[in-house]
């Protein structure tokens, strides 16, 4: 838990894939069950992370869109209505990196098996991998159906 918060926090990594929605759907019974809120962290790397060669003229752009997108997400799988809060936040980082500091004084971190990454015949993908691996709470893997 936070120091300024009494709520047991249930942190939800959110991507946009299958097993992120899943892990959404999750995390949202889970923090139902314990009192608790849902803090839905979106992680988002500007175009020059992935190797292209060009810089990266205006940052806020991708910015906007990772925001739209992660915003219209947590709409697709949420409604309008869900039985607890639920503290979006996008953060622009390696979204391991970013899990991992959210974890920080959680009561538990739930991530996807896969994201969208392209190695969907993994058994895990390489970010729940390693939230499992150094996460400061316990953390739930999710498949998706």
């Amino acid at each position: 838990m936070d120091a300024n918060d009494s709520v047991p926090r249930v942190v939800v990594g959110v991507d946009g894939s299958p097993s992120s929605q899943a892990a959404l759907r999750w995390g949202i019974r889970h923090a139902t069950l314990i009192g608790g809120v849902v803090e839905a962290v979106g992680a988002w790397e500007p175009p020059s992370h992935f190797g292209w060669s060009a810089p990266v003229v205006d940052m806020s752009f991708d910015r906007d869109l990772a925001e739209r997108r992660f915003t219209e997400e947590l709409h697709t799988v949420l409604g309008a209505d869900h039985p607890v809060e639920v503290r979006p936040r996008m953060v622009m980082g390696d979204p391991s990196d970013v899990l991992l500091e959210a974890s920080k004084g959680a009561e538990v971190l739930v991530v996807g098996s896969h994201g969208r990454g392209g190695f969907t015949r993994a058994l895990l993908g390489s970010v729940s991998t390693r939230c499992a691996q150094h996460a400061d709470c316990p953390v739930v893997i999710i498949r998706a159906k």
